[in-house]
C-alpha cells in the first residue's frame, strides 16, 4: 500500500483522536454515579416490596383482630344473657344455678383470654405500623439522593458528550486528510489491535508493541520508499516513520 507521508503522519494525530474518544466512552460508561445509581435503584426495589409486604401483613393483623374483636362480643353477650338469667332469680333449682355460675366464669376466662389476644394482635400492629412508617422513610430519602445523582449523572454526561461532539469533528477533519484505503486499514487493525491501529516508529522501536526492532527490519525499512507504508513485523500495526524513527 502506497500513501504520502504526510498522510501516514497523521494517522498520529488520527489515533490520538481515536484515544481520547475511547477515553471519552470509557469515563461515561464508568462514571461513579452510575453505580450509586445502580445500587440505589436496587435498594429501592427492596424497600418497595418490604412495603407490600408489611403492609399486607397489617391488612392480615386487621382481619386477624376484627375476628378476635367478634370472639371476644360473643363471649361477652353470652356472659352478659347468662348473668341477667341468673339475677333475674327465675332459676331456683341449685344444680342449675350452680353450673349457672360455673358457665359464667368459664365465659368470663374465655373473654379474659380473648381479650389478650386481641391486645397481642394490636400490639403486632402497632409494630408493622412502625415498620412501614421506617420503610416508607428510607424509600423517600432513597429516592431524594436518587434524584440528586440522577442530575450530576446528567450532568457529567453532558460535559462528556460535549467533549465528544468536538473531538468527533476534529477527528472527521483528520481522518479527511488520510486516504480511504489507509483509512480502512488503519480502522480494521484499531479494531484487531485493542484499539491502536497505527504508532509512531521511535528511534527503532514500534510505540504499538514498545518492541525495539531488529537490524534486519530496520534495514528494510530505511531501504522502503517514503510512501510506502510499512507495518510492525510484531504486533502488525502500521508504523508512521518521522524525523526520529532512528533510521
Amino acid at each position: 500500500m502506497k500513501a504520502a507521508p504526510d498522510a501516514q503522519k497523521r494517522l498520529i494525530d488520527l489515533q490520538e483522536l481515536d484515544g481520547s474518544l475511547d477515553r471519552l466512552a470509557h469515563r461515561r460508561r464508568t462514571l461513579p454515579e452510575l453505580a450509586e445509581i445502580e445500587r440505589l435503584e436496587a435498594r429501592r426495589t427492596e424497600l418497595r416490596d418490604a412495603i407490600v409486604a408489611a403492609e399486607t401483613e397489617i391488612g392480615d393483623l386487621d382481619r386477624e383482630q376484627r375476628k378476635a374483636e367478634q370472639d371476644v362480643d360473643q363471649v361477652r353477650v353470652r356472659a352478659e344473657r347468662d348473668q341477667k338469667r341468673l339475677d333475674s332469680g327465675q332459676i331456683t333449682s341449685a344444680k342449675d344455678l350452680s353450673g349457672l355460675q360455673t358457665e359464667i366464669e368459664s365465659l368470663h376466662r374465655r373473654q379474659s383470654d380473648l381479650e389478650e389476644v386481641v391486645l397481642e394482635i394490636m400490639e403486632r400492629r402497632e409494630a408493622a405500623d412502625g415498620r412501614v412508617a421506617a420503610l416508607r422513610a428510607e424509600r423517600e430519602k432513597a429516592e431524594e439522593e436518587l434524584t440528586g445523582l440522577q442530575t450530576r449523572r446528567d450532568e457529567a454526561q453532558q460535559k462528556i458528550d460535549a467533549e465528544i461532539e468536538l473531538t468527533t469533528a476534529a477527528r472527521k477533519g483528520v481522518a479527511g486528510d488520510v486516504p480511504d484505503d489507509l483509512l480502512a486499514l488503519y480502522v480494521k487493525l484499531r479494531g484487531q489491535f485493542g484499539g491502536v491501529g497505527a504508532a509512531v516508529l521511535h528511534r527503532g522501536s514500534c510505540q504499538g508493541c514498545r518492541l525495539a526492532l531488529n537490524t534486519v527490519d530496520l534495514n528494510r525499512i530505511r531501504a522502503a520508499a517514503p510512501d510506502e507504508v510499512i507495518r510492525c513485523e510484531e504486533c502488525r500495526r502500521i508504523l508512521v516513520r518521522t524525523a526520529e524513527s532512528g533510521l
